[in-house]
């Protein structure tokens, strides 16, 4: 009897987990599918003018992606601030861009977001010459760990969301680096769905960062900001500010470059202006 009371627990267990996964996308659609409310889509409108851009079935999987992710994904003031929908829903927005294209889950790894007022201050270990261990302080508005956290300075938020033009967006940055943490550490590299595509991907985006050096040895002036020449996981992210911020110019600019980005977020936004 004993013996036929374990199998069924075993039994009912291995459904429970084949099971979670459909029971997950149905929660996930119905709260998607939800009316989304009139004072969000104020504040879009007045905070986020880069959502107008979207094609009008874009802002709705936009509404419906945010909608899951203010469902399960914990975003807690740190150092006083306090959690207004203003500052829910501009972050939503702002992390839910990346995701419009492709089906990848909403950040998986992700456990929750922190937002200080303003920058806030980070120790770093750092091996000096001699292979000596210290701890180096870095003053920061926004860092994406791997551990499930992403870190956010609410005043750098609202500015880039603010000017959706200039290409600097703290949000989208973060974002792309948790993308580009799925699976391991960060490294320039996200998920693509084949050797060829990483083959690929691996070929341009070396390509640019190599000129992006010469470029800055040079002194030339260029798109891409001075902080994409940091290593190959900021290069993937400064560019996909780029990318959402001001597509037509990296396309017209770097076009191999923009293809990539294009391919992998299943998303063309040159074509939204």
């Amino acid at each position: 009897m004993a013996l036929f009371i374990c199998f069924c627990l075993v039994l009912l267990a291995a459904a429970g987990i084949a099971l979670w996964p459909l029971w997950v996308r149905r929660r996930r659609e119905r709260i998607a599918n939800r009316p989304f409310p009139a004072a969000w889509r104020r504040l879009l409108r007045r905070h986020v003018p880069l959502v107008a851009r979207l094609p009008a079935r874009q802002q709705l999987r936009l509404k419906g992606l945010m909608q899951v992710f203010l469902a399960e994904k914990p975003i807690l003031g740190c150092r006083g601030l306090r959690v207004t929908d203003e500052v829910r829903v501009t972050i939503a927005a702002l992390a839910c861009l990346p995701l419009l294209g492709a089906a990848r889950g909403i950040y998986p790894e992700l456990r929750q977001v922190l937002v200080y007022p303003s920058a806030f201050v980070v120790d770093r270990p750092v091996t000096a010459s001699g292979g000596v261990l210290s701890e180096q302080r870095r003053v920061l508005a926004g860092e994406s760990w791997s551990q499930g956290q992403v870190l956010l300075a609410w005043d750098e938020v609202k500015r880039g969301a603010a000017t959706p033009g200039n290409g600097h967006n703290v949000v989208i940055h973060e974002f792309a680096h948790q993308l580009d943490q799925a699976g391991g550490p960060a490294n320039g590299a996200p998920a693509l769905p084949t050797a060829e595509a990483y083959r690929r991907w691996s070929a341009v985006m070396q390509n640019e960062f190599d000129a992006l050096h010469w470029r800055l040895a040079r002194g030339k002036p260029g798109l891409i900001d001075a902080y994409a020449a940091t290593d190959p996981a900021e290069f993937f992210a400064v560019i996909s500010e780029l990318f959402f911020e001001r597509p037509i110019e990296l396309a017209a600019g770097h076009p191999s470059l923009y293809a990539e980005l294009r391919g992998y977020y299943r998303l063309d936004p040159a074509s939204w202006a």
